[in-house]
């Protein structure tokens, strides 16, 4: 995929506000809002900005920054503040703790080097995909593409593919939930017509999406199941529309699509199709 998306908050991801509880530590909450109010857009902050950005007092936010900075995960030049590298750690625990990042990437890498285009896997989280991991092709291509990147499920492959494995009132509630916007002259923006698109991806067991999120873009996704069927991520090829019609995809790379998405999810425990 060549560039992207700009992040926000998912609707879907918190249907209701936390209420403090004997179980629920607001502090610790506090400490992920201030951790998650850097982005790309906002690498720096000041004191100010962090707590306008978390609704935070200055005393507040002050406390939680100098308490981030002692750990390691902040640095600051005694003005702006900045999340400091230690601050992957966290997001690697959760890659590490789950092996089959470990048992995809060489079936990954033989995908790639079948097809010669680029191949990501993605989990779902709200209504955004996050790339867990990503192998690509050799060729030369704009993309900021990598672990982490979160881009709108309704408008990707991958997400189409992990949104179909949701039960039918779960997924109409997060269609509901979301204003459909137009990304290029392809976008599916109709709530029945992308619900009738994601329906049918449970039926044929893969998803193809041409340029409806980004113009040139098309990909197509498989899904990764475990031991019991369940879908716990999904797995594509990208690549060029200018260089990869539909019919390509369909008929010379969905094939070895399958038989990799095949192949990680038997390593995950799942039988072999």
């Amino acid at each position: 995929m060549n560039s992207q998306m700009p992040e926000g908050k998912d609707p879907a991801a918190r249907t209701t506000d936390p209420k403090p509880s004997d179980s629920y530590v607001q502090s610790f909450a506090r400490g992920l809002e201030v951790i998650r109010s850097f982005s790309a857009a906002t690498p720096e902050q000041t004191l100010s900005e962090v707590a306008a950005r978390t609704g935070l007092t200055r005393a507040g936010a002050r406390r939680i920054l100098l308490t981030l900075q002692t750990l390691g995960y902040v640095e600051t030049d005694g003005k702006l503040f900045r999340l400091s590298p230690r601050i992957l750690d966290l997001g690697f625990a959760y890659l590490s703790s789950l092996p089959i990042w470990n048992l995809a990437e060489p079936v990954m890498e033989d995908l790639v080097e079948a097809v010669r285009e680029s191949s990501s896997a993605a989990v779902l989280d709200g209504l955004d995909i996050v790339y867990v991991l990503r192998v690509p092709t050799h060729k030369i291509m704009r993309t900021t593409l990598g672990v982490g990147s979160r881009l709108p499920a309704l408008w990707t492959s991958m997400g189409r593919v992990l949104l179909a494995a949701l039960p039918d009132d779960t997924l109409q509630a997060r269609l509901a939930s979301v204003p459909l916007a137009r990304h290029t002259e392809h976008t599916t923006t109709d709530r029945d017509g992308l619900l009738e698109r994601i329906r049918a991806v449970r039926t044929q067991g893969w998803c193809l999406v041409n340029q409806e999120l980004e113009e040139g873009l098309i990909s197509i996704a498989a899904p990764l199941t475990d031991r019991s069927g369940r879908t716990v991520a999904a797995l594509n090829i990208s690549g060029q529309a200018n260089r990869t019609s539909e019919a390509h995809m369909r008929e010379h790379m969905l094939p070895a699509l399958l038989r990799a998405a095949a192949a990680i999810s038997h390593r995950m425990g799942a039988p072999l199709r």
